[in-house]
């Protein structure tokens, strides 16, 4: 029995070496690398491409004369010449829709100043010239105003527009011979020849012909509806005004000096200084006057640059 015992662990621990070794595997070998991969050969460039030439300029232009010394051949003398009478062609539309105040201005800025006795001279010796006179007016029978100030002339127009100017429907003067002197000499002004040349500092009031009431004439108020609208403007000359005169002196046939309208221009008489006498005649506006001026001297510019332009382009030529 113990013999058994024995035998038996010595069998079981046979047993157990025996399924150690059995259950393991058994590495036949490790695998061998038959060889390493080989590199047949890189890829082989066959060549850069070549560069066949670099671009060859020809030539240079050349320039045949000499440098130009006017601007490009495509714009003519002629068109800068155009160009230029258009601009005084505007510019002068621009002054003549002033209408006859323009040239009263014109002639108030270029006239000859002579003295009275000067002018008086003239008259006596029958020379048809147009002078300027400046003095101080004076009448024998003044009427006063409202504010009791001595007139010697006083013009009231009613007017009512018509589109962007005023039509004239009623107008009014008064006057009284007057003249015009300086220290001791004095000549005599023709009142009834005084029209555009009026140049004054104007009162002007606008309303309807309702509002006007009874200040308008029931001749004048029977033309117009009650709604329609009126201006009224009244020019006065005072005795105590010192003015400009231009005019032709005449001897009349009583003997006196006077200054009247003559060689086709009107009598002026005007109470303000050139440049108020200016802004009155633009009747207060200056876009116009300056638009004026500036085409005109654009105008006047372009064209003797045109003229230039073409002579010496000829002369280079």
């Amino acid at each position: 029995m113990s013999s058994l015992m024995a035998e038996a662990p010595a069998k079981a621990h046979a047993t157990r070496r025996f399924l150690r070794v059995v259950g393991r595997p058994r590495v036949v070998g490790r695998p061998r690398v038959v060889g390493r991969p080989r590199v047949v050969g890189r890829p082989r460039v066959v060549g850069r491409p070549r560069v066949v030439g670099r671009p060859r300029v020809v030539g240079r232009p050349r320039v045949v004369g000499r440098p130009a010394l006017l601007p490009s051949p495509a714009v003519s003398p002629l068109v800068v010449i155009a160009v230029g009478l258009v601009a005084i062609a505007v510019g002068t539309l621009l002054l003549r829709s002033y209408g006859p105040r323009m040239r009263v201005g014109r002639l108030l800025a270029v006239t000859p100043s002579v003295g009275i006795d000067v002018a008086r001279a003239l008259a006596a010796a029958g020379h048809r010239r147009y002078v300027r006179v400046d003095g101080r007016l004076d009448a024998d029978d003044e009427f006063p105003d409202e504010n009791e100030r001595p007139l010697v002339f006083r013009r009231r127009r009613l007017e009512t527009p018509r589109g962007r100017d005023w039509r004239l429907i009623d107008e009014r003067l008064e006057s009284v011979p007057f003249r015009v002197g300086e220290g001791l000499e004095e000549i005599d002004v023709d009142a009834g020849a005084l029209d555009v040349g009026l140049v004054t500092l104007v009162r002007e009031s606008l309303g309807t012909v309702e509002e006007a009431g009874g200040a308008l004439e029931p001749d004048v108020r029977a033309g117009l509806a009650p709604g329609a609208v009126v201006r009224l403007r009244i020019e006065q000359l005072s005795s105590v005004d010192h003015a400009t005169v231009l005019g032709m002196p005449v001897m009349t046939p009583d003997g006196r000096v006077v200054l009247t309208a003559g060689t086709g221009r009107p009598l002026v008489v005007s109470t303000l200084e050139r440049d108020e006498a200016m802004r009155v005649l633009a009747e207060g506006g200056r876009a116009r006057p300056v638009a004026a001026a500036v085409a005109l001297s654009c105008g006047l510019l372009g064209l003797a640059v045109g003229l230039a332009w073409a002579l010496l382009a000829g002369g280079l030529g």
